[in-house]
């Protein structure tokens, strides 16, 4: 079976419905990265928003 993974976006988490599975790459074309904080300043701050739990 091929991977329809999308090699331009790597990926490791794999609760999420649009993770390659074996791979850790995102299934999707695009994603958004997005923030949960008015201010972020630390790369905790940032989220994919384009996360689905599976």
């Amino acid at each position: 079976m091929s991977c329809k993974c999308n090699e331009n976006i790597k990926c490791t988490v794999s609760q999420c419905r649009n993770h390659a599975g074996e791979k850790d790459y995102c299934t999707l074309s695009s994603i958004m990265v997005g923030t949960h904080e008015s201010n972020p300043t630390m790369i905790e701050c940032t989220d994919c928003t384009s996360f689905e739990l599976k």
